[in-house]
């Protein structure tokens, strides 16, 4: 286990430029849209493609794919975080280039649902106040459209390096619990997973604050009351089994991937130390250490928002790029 320190965050130090030097040289932003035969709509996506991208034309590309949070939306780290402006300035500083890919992840939680909803239920207003056009899905098959289509996609259309070594998975929140569950149930398609504030123990019943070891909540009537107002969002996806939640929950995968020899992809993880889900990361911290899997662990000063990705995710950026550079 690595242990990272409270010190300033990469961004702050790389952004910070002397004005005497040039601007860096900026990657292409574009917003693009596919079919995605697991939800049965077409998703919009953002792509950044790094400066070089235009210019060598033989050359091919990690990707690391960016998910946002509940009531989010693809464009969220852009116009919240500026990932583009931080990651054209890490490469300036020596970071390997790499694609960035953020789809749009409605609130289905990057996973396949237990309960399905027809696309007339949706649009009609049935658990969302979302716009049926951009919200509604017509099967809410979340992991397949991650992990397979969107992934086939960007690789049949852009210049990637197609394999698991040169391709990573980060988020924020519900983001966070989808990078590092999808790359959990992916072994073999993702090589590093990174989250920010990430729900990584949805079962976790406390102690408060957290205090080894972990205990998990055992009945679906707790997890109700846990999740408070937030439980009509995730029911649905996580279903109403302590079974299929135990199917979601990212120690449970990780122990079973350790138990059948299988190879656990690189994971790095931070959190505000004034987030209210500081105690289920270091409950998953706890958790991976006690099977001995290696993993990053920070916290930071900083709260479950936006000023706090902000600053971190630069942290993600190059720690990902680091383990998927060609």
């Amino acid at each position: 286990m690595i242990r990272l320190t409270a010190a300033l965050g990469a961004v702050t130090l790389v952004v910070a430029a002397p004005q005497n030097l040039a601007p860096p040289k900026q990657g292409t932003v574009f917003v693009e849209r596919f079919f995605t035969p697991s939800l049965g709509v077409t998703k919009h996506y953002l792509v950044y493609l790094p400066p070089s991208y235009s210019s060598e034309l033989q050359r091919r590309y990690a990707v690391a794919y960016y998910l946002h949070g509940l009531s989010g939306s693809e464009a969220d780290w852009m116009s919240l975080a500026d990932i583009d402006i931080i990651a054209d300035s890490l490469i300036a500083h020596g970071m390997p280039e790499m694609i960035l890919v953020m789809p749009d992840g409605d609130d289905g939680w990057y996973t396949n649902w237990v309960t399905q909803r027809r696309y007339d239920e949706c649009a009609s207003g049935a658990g969302s106040n979302r716009a049926a056009p951009t919200f509604c899905v017509k099967t809410p098959r979340y992991d397949d459209y991650i992990a397979g289509d969107l992934v086939r996609h960007v690789d049949s259309t852009y210049r990637t390096l197609a394999d698991r070594s040169h391709r990573g998975i980060a988020g924020l929140s519900m983001g966070g619990y989808g990078a590092v569950m999808l790359a959990l149930a992916h072994p073999d398609l993702f090589a590093a997973a990174a989250s920010h504030s990430g729900v990584l123990s949805p079962m976790y019943g406390g102690p408060h604050p957290f205090a080894p070891p972990v205990r998990y909540l055992t009945s679906i009537d707790t997890l109700e009351m846990a999740w408070g107002g937030v439980w009509p969002s995730v029911a649905p996806a996580f279903g109403t089994s302590l079974a299929s939640w135990e199917a979601r929950d990212p120690a449970h995968r990780a122990r079973s991937l350790r138990t059948k020899g299988d190879p656990v992809p690189a994971l790095f993880f931070d959190v505000g130390t004034e987030d209210g889900l500081a105690d289920q990361s270091r409950a998953f911290h706890a958790e991976l250490s006690s099977m001995g899997i290696a993993h990053a662990y920070a916290e930071w000063p900083g709260a479950h928002d936006w000023k706090y990705w902000h600053a971190h995710v630069g942290e993600s950026m190059r720690w990902l790029a680091e383990r998927i550079r060609p």
